[in-house]
């Protein structure tokens, strides 16, 4: 008789559709709902975000996407308030990242 060591085991991964289901429903309780926010949160992520901007300080954003606030540290390069939109470079990958601003939850210089 020869020993065959710990061997993993899965019993359920007959089916692979069934491993995908339950990833969507544990995506889906971990979801957030977007916090809305007042006028005066509005005014100094405004505010914040172009002295970011005017002076190329850092900055901590924090947004939301497919249901997660997600914290990202990067530049400010373009703001463009009427059209709803920003362009910010990641600390990272140095990527160019363009967002609405009603994606944003927080600005904080860094």
């Amino acid at each position: 008789m020869e020993y065959r060591g710990m061997k993993k085991w899965r019993p359920f991964a007959t089916l692979p559709e069934q491993y995908i289901g339950l990833q969507e429903i544990i995506n889906e309780q971990e979801e957030v709902a977007q916090p809305v926010l007042t006028e005066e949160q509005m005014e100094q992520i405004n505010f914040t975000l172009i002295e970011a901007l005017h002076t190329n300080k850092q900055v901590y954003l924090t947004y939301y996407k497919k249901g997660q606030p997600i914290t990202e540290k990067g530049f400010i390069q373009f703001v463009d308030s009427l059209g709803n939109l920003f362009v910010f470079i990641d600390e990272v990958f140095e990527l160019k990242n363009k967002m609405k601003l009603s994606e944003l939850i927080d600005v904080r210089l860094a």
